[in-house]
């Protein structure tokens, strides 16, 4: 259980949450939303202990599992299955069962005598820990997400940034913490995951908060609603679900408008009868009070919610470039023993829309990568066109700086704009006054898919390389990237489970991954959006 006593939250000198109190009690499965940069991450962090309010407290009971926007572990040769048992610590006796195993095959008479006595210890306390039940557990999470018995054999660093945020999720999951705090939680998951964490969230005895843009599942999922509202300040909570929130809300917004037409049309006449007063002295007083009496009929309204601001987004004009900008040629790679793709090849015209589609772990985000100049391939070559400028949207946000500031962020990447500029482009993404001065690294998921953004606009590229660039955006800045998408003249590379996406960048062609295989775009393909 948590429970949150005036909880205040600021960014720099910004106020994001005031005066906030709430529980969420087990069996609660509450909806958080709200903009993006409304406070929605900052909040989640501060219930799951990683930071602290500016004012009141949190306390909780039972442990409270946390998957954050962009997890990210530290230890990156963990094995994907031990990464999941780490969650009810199984993963160092699962450790030291593999090792004994190993030695008992040994040639050494007294390594392998060694070893069999230490695996029947480890059997033992592996055994009384529940182990062998939990790990069937672990894999039948696993394969729910889509994860099967080969990626779990696996070292996190040779999985894709889709399948270690699954790992993430499926580790979470698998804790059997008393309440679940999930930041969006469908990212990078399939469509057959998706049915499957519904059914599972459905079904959850503890308490959940939820942070979503998927109306559907927070449809099927919450019982409660609660709304951060980043012009007012404040948490509105609805006891409701999704549907009657939403008539809750307008029906809310409707009172807030009529109380304050009707205050605001009584304080009027109190304040035309006290300038009348105030002419003679002996009533000076009696206008003072009704003057007094005005302000705090005005004091006591709620704040009425004011239009969210939207970033407006349009990518600039392509600088030239020749007919083939991009070139590819023989390119492989693989981790270890493990092959991702081989002897691909590609050819990026001018102006040309290509979608790369494959299963999460087919490298598709590895191609991009490469395509960009991030990583080299073990065999082949890029080979770049006349005039090539490529603008690269990491699905992790790894072109960011994190230590470095907004503005900073953007002046390395458009050296040539003035201040005055670069403040302008950042204004149009919200970010304005002391948010241009925030590290990168204290950013949400969406400001971070914003600021990216951003720096894509100032780059004049004619060859965008864009991987999930709708992940983490709430929906009105995502139809501003639709549209953009629409309208841009240069040169696309896309990755996306996003179907609006694809159907808004109208491709001519797909990359199919792993095998390599060109093709022109039909109606046949939309299909494997969602479910790759």
């Amino acid at each position: 259980m948590i429970t949150a006593e005036g909880i205040e939250l600021r960014a720099g000198s910004r106020i994001l949450l005031e005066n906030a109190t709430f529980r969420v009690a087990p069996g609660d499965r509450v909806g958080l939303v709200g903009r993006n940069g409304a406070g929605k991450t900052t909040l989640t962090k501060v219930l799951a202990g990683d930071g602290i309010p500016a004012a009141g407290r949190v306390v909780t009971s039972g442990e409270v599992g946390y998957l954050p926007q962009d997890p990210r572990t530290g230890d990156l040769d963990v094995l994907a299955r031990d990464r999941i048992l780490s969650a009810r610590g199984l993963d160092a006796i699962a450790r030291d069962l593999r090792t004994a195993e190993t030695n008992m095959a040994s040639e050494d008479d007294a390594v392998r005598e060694k070893a069999m006595k230490r695996y029947t210890r480890l059997d033992a306390e592996f055994t009384a820990a529940g182990g062998y039940a939990s790990e069937s557990e672990a894999s039948s999470i696993a394969s729910s997400l889509a994860l099967d018995e080969r990626i779990l054999t696996q070292p996190l660093r040779t999985l894709s940034g889709g399948q270690r945020r699954r790992i993430e999720l499926a580790r979470i999951l698998f804790s059997g913490a008393q309440t679940l705090l999930l930041d969006e939680p469908t990212n990078h998951l399939d469509a057959d995951s998706i049915h499957w964490l519904r059914d599972y969230l459905k079904a959850y005895k503890g308490g959940l908060i939820v942070i979503s843009h998927d109306v559907e599942l927070l449809d099927a999922v919450v019982t409660k609603v609660f709304h951060l509202d980043a012009n007012r300040a404040e948490l509105d909570q609805y006891n409701v679900g999704w549907k009657a929130y939403l008539q809750a809300r307008e029906q809310d917004e409707k009172r807030r408008k009529r109380e304050r037409q009707n205050a605001e049309k009584k304080a009027g006449a109190l304040m035309a009868q006290a300038d009348k007063m105030r002419a003679k002295a002996s009533k000076a007083t009696a206008a003072q009070n009704m003057a007094k009496r005005a302000e705090r009929l005005l004091g006591s309204l709620e704040g009425e919610r004011q239009q969210d601001k939207v970033a407006k987004l349009r990518f600039p004009k392509p600088s030239p470039c020749g007919k083939t900008p991009l070139m590819a040629e023989g390119l492989s790679r693989s981790y270890g023993s493990l092959e991702i793709f081989t002897d691909v090849d590609l050819a990026i015209d001018r102006g040309s829309k290509v979608v790369v589609l494959g299963l999460n772990g087919a490298g598709k985000t590895t191609l991009l990568r490469m395509l960009a100049g991030v990583d080299a391939p073990d065999t082949g070559r890029i080979i770049a066109g006349h005039g090539l400028k490529i603008g690269y949207y990491a699905q992790e946000h790894e072109n960011l700086d994190v230590e470095r500031s907004v503005l900073d962020n953007m002046k390395s990447a458009a050296p040539d704009l003035g201040e005055t500029e670069v403040r302008k482009v950042l204004g149009s993404f919200l970010f304005s006054g002391d948010d241009v001065e925030k590290p990168a690294g204290v950013l949400s998921g969406g400001e971070k898919t914003r600021l990216s953004l951003a720096l894509l606009v100032v780059s004049a590229a004619n060859v965008l390389l864009l991987d999930e660039p709708t992940n983490n955006l709430d929906p009105a800045s995502r139809e501003e990237i639709l549209g953009a998408l629409r309208g841009y003249e240069g040169a696309v590379v896309l990755v996306s489970h996003d179907d609006g996406a694809v159907e808004a960048l109208e491709p001519e062609r797909i990359l199919l991954l792993p095998d390599g295989v060109e093709d022109l775009w039909g109606p046949d393909y939309a299909d494997l959006i969602s479910l790759a």
